[in-house]
């Protein structure tokens, strides 16, 4: 076998291959034999049908077989050979199939590319530091009495927070147009579900009222017809609802599990929770942070194979994610959208691999002990979840592997010029917000 390496551009290598003649015909020969022990032809008893006959009928769709097989294995063999690392699938072009002759392919194809890490000494990362404190405690608890609060009709006027139920229907140029009527309709004010200004000026009206509202709809809105237009809204409310918060006692604590302990024990389980959650968003963050410092260190070339495959990853996810079915063809999803995500997903998963290959470095049992703890913490009986954990191999290097880029994380933290920021539990947990 004799092969060649052609260097066409940073990654992408031009791989020739010549296989000798005799090869070739040692193994379609042997192919011919083998299909002459099985064939069955009119006039002939099995495998006593004369070789030339096969050869006749068989010997073009046996060559092309063994070719195509040929093809395969010393691709593999030359790749090894020449010291190479294809990343993707490798374009294979064969050349003229002539009998008694070498047979040559190409191979096209990009490498991994080389990776001599560089240190982050030089690299300044913010790392953010919270504490929950008591105001936030009492925020959170706000929330999930909102969380769980009822609509109480009210005999006032409607303000910033209060739903209001309403029939309304939309005009342009004094004429009705399609999707702008509704009947029953509930709307939270302030929630900015519809066009803006629309429930701004809902506010202050009482039930049983009629009220023409005047609003443009945004130069971009989604129905061309409609975008950049003056309407009215002729509105009539039926009903003005306000929240009614649910109290702090017994039925309420044990919605989040606290069956005794009042108060207090409601607060620490809230407090805990709120506590784990920041942990986690500050361990988000941080990694971000220090993966971000590690690209901005080591700029590399990545193939596009791989950020082609990452992108097909990330439409799959996208299609689940919405509920587009098994048989939805991700293909339709525009690949640009996820371009450079698939590329610094990549880029990462180059860097950290390297990084983890060149300090031999494991997943730690104590690591992994905390992790499971932080995880089961969240549960009614989290020793059961941690066996559970445990006893399940697939799950267990789930978390494996998380604690192996949280070392990943120190170790890279160690290197960098850290400076700690202050940020609220908002900030860090709650961002959305």
């Amino acid at each position: 076998m004799q092969v060649s390496v052609e260097t066409t551009s940073a990654l992408e290598r031009r791989l020739t291959v010549q296989v000798p003649a005799e090869k070739i015909e040692s193994a379609v020969d042997a192919r011919l034999k083998q299909t002459a022990r099985k064939v069955k032809i009119d006039g002939f008893r099995p495998g006593k049908v004369p070789m030339q006959v096969v050869k006749r009928r068989f010997g073009d769709s046996v060559r092309q077989e063994v070719l195509s097989e040929m093809m395969r294995e010393h691709f593999v063999e030359a790749v090894q050979q020449e010291s190479l690392t294809p990343a993707g699938t490798p374009e294979i072009a064969p050349g003229k199939i002539e009998a008694g002759q070498p047979f040559e392919f190409v191979a096209t194809f990009e490498v991994y590319p080389e990776i001599q890490l560089n240190s982050l000494e030089a690299q300044k990362v913010e790392r953010p530091v919270s504490e929950v404190t008591d105001a936030d405690l009492e925020v959170m608890i706000e929330d999930l009495r909102k969380q769980r609060a009822e609509w109480v009709a009210a005999e006032k006027a409607a303000e910033q927070g209060d739903q209001v139920n309403l029939d309304f229907e939309g005009f342009v140029d004094g004429e009705a147009f399609a999707g702008g009527k509704g009947e029953q309709y509930d709307l939270v004010l302030g929630s900015n579900s519809f066009i803006p200004g629309f429930e701004d000026q809902l506010v202050g009206t009482q039930a049983g009222e009629d009220k023409d509202i005047e609003v443009s709809f945004p130069e971009d809105y989604q129905a061309a017809d409609l975008a950049g237009k003056k309407a009215v809204f002729k509105c009539h409310v039926n009903a003005v609802k306000s929240q009614a918060l649910p109290e702090l006692n017994d039925a309420f604590f044990e919605n989040f599990g606290v069956k005794e302990g009042g108060l207090d024990a409601f607060k620490a389980e809230v407090r805990k929770n709120m506590d784990a959650q920041l942990k986690q968003a500050v361990r988000s963050q941080t990694k971000q942070a220090v993966f971000k410092a590690l690209m901005d260190a080591n700029p590399v070339e990545v193939p596009k194979a791989l950020i082609d495959n990452e992108i097909d990853n990330l439409r799959r996810q996208a299609a689940q994610q919405y509920n587009l079915g098994k048989d939805f063809d991700i293909s339709q999803i525009p690949a640009d959208l996820f371009q450079e995500q698939a590329k610094n997903n990549v880029t990462l998963g180059l860097l950290v691999g390297e990084l983890i290959k060149a300090n031999e470095m494991k997943a730690e049992d104590a690591m992994v002990d905390e992790l499971l703890n932080e995880m089961a913490q969240s549960y009614q009986e989290p020793e059961k979840v941690v066996e559970y954990y445990r006893s399940n191999q697939e799950m267990l290097r789930q978390v494996q592997a998380a604690a192996l880029e949280q070392q990943v994380v120190d170790k890279l933290l160690a290197e960098a010029q850290v400076t700690d920021v202050s940020k609220t539990f908002k900030e860090l947990a709650q961002p959305e917000q």
